[in-house]
């Protein structure tokens, strides 16, 4: 029950700093929930494990009885029978299945087949009859290796099911006799496996015959060119390659069914060392710590130090150097230039953190270089004992295990020298991530503690596993775990202790601390009671669970690194275009006032706000920090806890391959969990694509407006399509069998949203051809205006009047546009001027001319020019054709040019003449008497 509270108090505590964006704490507590769960599960089961054995020494032999009559019980019920056995638990079979297989030959068998066409035909038949012969002779080869691969499959896949339920029915209640039986089985078959290169030697044997088998069906196919060959030797031989072909099939044959034989029996194999090994695992490897452990600890003492003498250590580096000379100087070399350099490299690393926070001169670069130098400054004590397991490696096996131990001690020096380095003062962690100051120093000051007692264990515990120290294994090897476990729980206790002092929620920190101090002791209890090899491989899978998280957390403070420095670079940049987008629509403002035509007030950009680009970008990192560090903690731990296999026990329905002779696949609830996993995880890529996107890619391009909108979109549909086809796939649903659904859907939508498709279909063109932008002028059909909005699915308009007129896309698509800013907002002006006839055209010419280039609002270039174009009714008809800069200075120019052309004129006594008519009368004949009108023209 304690348990089951303290996980509910971690998770409320751990969820809101999950859903919430970091700060530059955060991700300590999500580092840290991670790994206080996994290690409450391991407490949890050790101290089960130490309760079981604290009652057992009572209670074993009843419980064997009881276990082994539920055995008896079983079997009896299955034969119609119910007895009660008192018998104990039957110990495994004394002569067990060795899964021994003898390899291929080396070369694949070749029959000599020589020409039909130019060899003498007895010749042919003799080296027919020879291929035959050792075709058939393999054929019985490879039938007796058949026959003696599927006995050793049936007998070990008995063997396996007999003693999976034996174990299944005992549990854990084995003694430490029967688990040490156990043991010497597993190291047995790991000793005895089948021969390495079998499949592919039986792969090459059957690809030889079936090129053989086709070259024996075209051997016949050609006929000798000699009609006078003997018909009954030619029959001979036909005779004999027909019999040929068929043994060659019949080979064929066998070896297909042997390489199936054998790749089931490999299986079979591994499946049957990983059951002893997982079962091996729960079980005692030791007798508890008494009396007799103590002499056993004080005499390895003594064999211990008597093994230190001084000609074998002598004899092994001569002959270490006289193997590996150049790698051990290379390394000494690095050494010492490592040592050399370190100083540098000390101002160097100081020198990197001084410009961040500088938005005009951080760099991303700084931080890579920064890791880059914690990396070398961890590297000195690395070479040194990498340097010592090359020296010491051709010795005996005393010697050879204490170079293996140095190289483990290398590798751990750089697990932890790296977190040294990156602690280090105005070091990585402290200024290029703003870790917490105290805990910093708490780590550098632990660490060379821990490395002081980690290191003598680590290079000592390998000498236990030669054949004269394996008797003191269970004793200098548990003296020493438990040295190591202290250790550890003392690290755990300092560094949390530190990490508490400037938290907020010190509740959280307190649970965790006392789980990683309890951790390491509980294990060191539970080796110390007989479990040592679970605790070894508990604790270690805990060590390298623990330099995973650490790794994950340094790739993700560096991926926050990176996008906090481009982050400053986007605001800085979006603030300049800001200003500059404010003075533009200022002008457009004032040129619009001036033209009396209306323009959009904003113009809806198509950018995201710098706020949830940031938010977006985190949230996605932290996710997939997240999601990466439990897929690979579950990798490790799943072969150890069984509990966490039980999702893929569990077959929820099978689905059928349409594959003759296949079986129907099953889909299990850790299939259905994975679909679910994978649906969740889509939609949170989705949501948070958008800001990581800009962060990460576009912002890097220089991308006209709208072209990251589209980009985006697409994205994020490709991401839809790939997460749905995933999810759907992980549960059976596969696209063979969803095809025609997809079709008739795709007619359907094609018939009934065929408009809301092509628009869709349009917005997309639109976006990437890009032939309309936000801020283009455009006219479209009897519609001017100004593009405010560009969606999937229409586009917003705003004409002269401040109307808002929503175009479906489909339209600038299929219809002719005219977009007068689209790659040059230059337009031209034409001013049409008539003077009377008798004018100096020159002169005219050359006053137009004067008062459009002194026009402000024309462009010089392209120039203005001006043109008699025709001689009207009653002027002389002239052009002034200029360019002005943007569309809103249409009407102001042609105000201007207008009041201009006419003051110009009138001062030069230019007439503009009205337009004439000339009216001609006509009267009808008049009669006698009446008077007559004269003709009059005006």
């Amino acid at each position: 029950m304690y348990y089951r509270y303290t996980i509910t108090f971690l998770i409320k505590q751990a969820l809101p700093q999950m859903t919430a964006i970091p700060s530059s704490n955060n991700i300590h507590f999500i580092t840290v929930l991670l790994l206080a769960c996994l290690l409450l599960v391991l407490s949890h089961t050790a101290t089960a494990g130490v309760v079981d054995l604290l009652s057992s020494g009572t209670e074993q032999t009843t419980k064997g009885t009881a276990n082994s009559g539920d055995q008896q019980a079983t079997e009896s019920n299955e034969s119609g029978e119910e007895k009660k056995a008192e018998e104990p638990l039957p110990k495994p079979s004394a002569i067990p299945v060795q899964p021994t297989l003898d390899p291929e030959p080396e070369l694949p068998l070749e029959s000599k087949l020589s020409s039909p066409q130019h060899d003498d035909i007895r010749q042919q038949i003799q080296n027919l009859r020879q291929s035959l012969e050792q075709r058939q002779s393999a054929l019985e080869s490879s039938k007796s290796r058949l026959a003696h691969a599927q006995s050793l499959l049936k007998r070990l896949d008995n063997e396996y099911r007999s003693f999976e339920l034996r174990l299944e029915k005992a549990g854990l209640n084995l003694t430490y006799d029967y688990a040490r039986l156990l043991r010497q089985r597993l190291e047995r078959l790991r000793s005895q496996t089948i021969a390495s290169g079998l499949t592919q030697g039986i792969s090459e044997q059957l690809s030889a015959a079936r090129e053989e088998q086709l070259r024996l069906e075209e051997y016949e196919a050609i006929k000798d060119p000699d009609a006078t060959a003997q018909v009954r030797l030619r029959q001979a031989r036909q005779e004999v390659v027909i019999e040929l072909h068929a043994v060659v099939t019949k080979h064929i044959d066998v070896l297909d069914e042997y390489y199936n034989t054998v790749v089931e029996l490999q299986e079979r194999f591994e499946a049957y060392q990983e059951l002893l090994q997982q079962r091996l695992f729960w079980l005692p490897s030791a007798v508890r710590v008494d009396i007799h452990t103590i002499k056993e600890l004080y005499q390895g003492t003594v064999w211990f130090v008597s093994a230190f003498q001084i000609k074998p250590f002598f004899d092994a580096m001569q002959n270490s150097l006289a193997e590996r000379s150049i790698g051990i100087v290379m390394l000494l070399m690095t050494l010492v230039i490592l040592l050399v350099r370190r100083r540098t490299m000390l101002t160097k690393l100081t020198e990197s953190a001084e410009d961040v926070g500088n938005v005009s001169h951080d760099r991303f670069s700084n931080t890579l270089k920064a890791l880059l130098l914690s990396f070398l400054l961890a590297l000195p004590g690395v070479i040194a004992l990498s340097t010592a397991a090359l020296m010491l490696k051709e010795g005996n096996n005393f010697i050879a295990a204490l170079s293996s131990g140095f190289s483990d001690a290398a590798f751990m020096t750089l697990l932890l020298g790296v977190l040294n380095s990156v602690a280090r003062r105005n070091g990585l962690g402290e200024r290029h991530f703003n870790w917490n100051g105290t805990t910093l120093a708490a780590i550098r000051k632990q660490i060379p503690m821990l490395l002081a007692v980690l290191l003598p264990v680590v290079i000592i515990l390998p000498t236990m596993e030669t054949p004269e120290g394996t008797i003191y294994s269970d004793s200098i090897g548990r003296l020493l775990f438990t040295v190591a476990s202290l250790a550890l729980a003392w690290f755990a206790y300092r560094v949390m202790t530190a990490l508490r002092q400037l938290a907020h929620d010190k509740a959280f920190l307190k649970v965790t601390q006392q789980l990683l101090v309890a951790t390491p002791l509980l294990l060191a209890i539970a080796s110390l009671w007989g479990y040592h090899y679970t605790a070894v491989e508990l604790e270690g899978l805990m060590f390298i669970s623990t330099c995973w998280l650490a790794f994950m957390m340094l790739l993700y403070y560096l991926a926050l690194r990176s996008m906090s420095v481009r982050e400053r670079r986007m605001t800085l940049k979006r603030l300049l275009e800001q200003r500059a987008a404010e003075r533009k629509l200022a002008e457009a403002r004032e040129a619009a006032e001036n033209s009396g035509e209306g323009v959009p007030v904003t113009l809806n950009m198509p950018e995201m706000d710098l706020a949830d680009i940031s938010q977006q970008s985190k949230s996605l990192v932290r996710i997939l920090a997240v999601v990466l560090s439990t897929y690979v903690l579950w990798i490790f731990w799943a072969d150890v806890i069984p509990a966490l296999q039980v999702f893929d026990n569990i077959t929820l329905w099978t689905i059928s391959t349409d594959i003759e002779g296949e079986s129907s696949l099953p889909v299990t609830l850790g299939d259905l969990m994975l679909a679910l996993l994978i649906g969740v995880g889509t939609f949170l890529a989705i949501r948070n694509l958008p800001g990581t996107l800009e962060v990460t890619i576009l912002s890097h391009i220089n991308l006209e407006p709208g072209a990251g909108y589209a980009i985006t979109t697409l994205v994020t549909y490709f991401i839809v399509l790939i997460g749905l086809g995933a999810a759907l796939a992980v549960i059976g649903l596969q696209w063979a069998k969803l095809q025609w659904l997809v079709a008739a859907l795709g007619v359907g939508l094609g018939f009934g949203l065929q408009e809301i498709v092509a628009n869709f279909v349009s917005g997309i063109i639109l976006l990437f051809e890009r032939p309309i932008r936000v801020g283009d002028t455009v006219t479209i059909g009897e519609t001017t205006g100004t593009v405010s909005r560009i969606r999937i699915r229409a586009t917003t308009l705003v004409d002269w009047d401040r109307k808002e007129q929503i175009i479906p896309n489909k339209t600038f698509v299929t219809q002719d546009l005219t977009n007068w800013t689209l790659s040059d907002p230059i337009t031209r002006v034409i001013i049409r001027v008539g003077v009377a006839y008798g004018s100096d055209v020159d002169q005219v010419r050359d006053i137009l001319h004067e008062v459009v280039v002194n026009n402000e609002r024309v462009v010089e270039e392209p120039a203005p020019a001006v043109f008699c174009v025709g001689l009207g009714d009653s002027s002389l008809n002239f052009e002034v054709r200029a360019f002005v800069r943007d569309i809103m200075d249409f009407m102001p120019l042609s105000h201007e040019m207008h009041s201009a052309i006419t003051n110009a004129l009138k001062d030069a006594e230019v007439e503009i003449p009205f337009p004439q008519r000339d009216i001609h009368i006509r009267t009808a004949p008049v009669s006698e008497g009446e008077p007559v009108l004269s003709k009059e023209s005006s």
